[in-house]
């Protein structure tokens, strides 16, 4: 079996949440948010799992002083691109797949992410999204297929035409690269956009203009992977998770 990482995006400060403790480090159902999803990561069989902190990194390392994950660190945010960048050392150490997760996603199952990966290497594609349907995808990049079902492209919402707008197939910010790919499209990445930042998605339309295929899988459930930016989501996800307990 190849090996599939995991690396956590979990450096922002989450200043909706009106608090100046990092998002990741607020309590979700007695336990700090990012437990939940290392424990999806672990449960998933990805390993190693690297973290990518930047506010507060201190304080969480030392909340995960007891779990087996590797650190990298986002002093300054430039975008999610940016943040995987700053991990490249790391990533430029594995072999296999990566698959990129948000430290503030914490509803994301383990069965999902399997899923996800089965697709990948079914597909035999340089990249996957994790996309899912929505009532509802105001606001969201908009997922838009080829004739083969792969990804054609991820329109923002902004930059979408009123035929895109309709589509209501979203991107969920979860992926799995095939490593050389990841690395050959960051090399590749660009801030040249209006809010100066690297953002991950752009190396999707890298790989697709290298003739790489990507592809992308439905999440079952939209709930679980919606992030946790104020404090409502933070109540809501705990009901999620008591009701799974049932």
């Amino acid at each position: 079996m190849k090996q599939c990482a995991s690396l956590i995006l979990a450096a922002g400060k989450g200043t909706r949440m009106k608090s100046d403790l990092a998002k990741v480090l607020h309590p979700l159902d007695g336990r700090a948010m990012i437990h939940w999803v290392l424990d999806s990561a672990e449960t998933a069989e990805l390993s190693p799992n690297i973290l990518v902190i930047g506010h507060q990194a201190e304080q969480v390392q030392q909340e995960l002083s007891d779990r087996k994950v590797l650190f990298a660190f986002q002093l300054e945010q430039f975008g999610t691109g940016h943040a995987v960048i700053m991990a490249r050392e790391e990533i430029e150490k594995l072999e296999g797949d990566l698959l990129v997760l948000s430290g503030d996603v914490p509803l994301i199952r383990p069965e999902t992410l399997r899923g996800l990966l089965a697709l990948h290497r079914e597909r035999e594609a340089a990249a996957t999204v994790l996309s899912a349907v929505l009532e509802d995808p105001t606001g969201y990049g908009r997922v838009l297929r080829n004739e083969e079902g792969d990804l054609e492209a991820i329109r923002e919402h902004r930059d979408a035409s009123e035929a895109e707008r309709k589509v209501t197939e979203i991107n969920s910010g979860i992926y799995v690269f095939r490593i050389p790919d990841l690395l050959e499209a960051l090399e590749l990445l660009s801030d040249d956009n209006d809010q100066g930042e690297y953002y991950l998605t752009d190396t999707l339309e890298i790989l697709k203009g290298l003739g790489r295929r990507v592809a992308a899988l439905i999440c079952p459930d939209a709930g679980e992977i919606g992030g946790i930016n104020d404090v409502l989501q933070l109540t809501d996800a705990e009901k999620v998770l008591a009701e799974r307990r049932g």
